[in-house]
């Protein structure tokens, strides 16, 4: 059974959801991830961050910390475009996308809008690196 003080911990934390994949799936959180999660939660207080690496889908060493797929639902976002959301999130994470994050893929959502689709877009496979479009030899 649980205790008074546990549940209410518990319902406190449900409207704060946070969710992250490691590597790969590993299970293991590497610096930059880390990085990305401290600020993105500092800069704009989300309601929901949902932060996924994608690096090991894609031509880079076992590892690596290059390519991040990120859902954040915060209402800073209210009354704001697409283009000024990508902006606060480019803006609290300047020093990542100069440095070692090559691909960062941004949904960023209001709460309500979050609560019409609450689910992280998945990523397209990689073409490996060769400018290859889809379709051609």
């Amino acid at each position: 059974m649980l205790s008074g003080q546990l549940v209410g911990r518990l319902f406190s934390m449900a409207g704060r959801v946070c969710l992250s994949r490691g590597s790969a799936g590993s299970g293991t959180i590497g610096p930059v991830e880390a990085a990305i999660r401290t600020k993105l939660e500092q800069a704009l207080n989300p309601e929901v961050l949902e932060l996924r690496n994608e690096s090991g889908g894609h031509a880079v060493p076992p590892g690596s910390e290059t390519h991040f797929r990120v859902a954040v639902v915060s209402s800073r976002f209210e009354g704001l475009s697409p283009l000024q959301r990508h902006r606060l999130v480019h803006a609290a994470l300047s020093e990542e996308l100069a440095g070692p994050v090559h691909a960062l893929a941004i949904q960023a959502r209001t709460p309500a809008q979050w609560r019409e689709n609450p689910q992280l877009d998945a990523s397209p496979p990689c073409l490996g690196g060769s400018k290859k479009t889809r379709g051609t030899p």
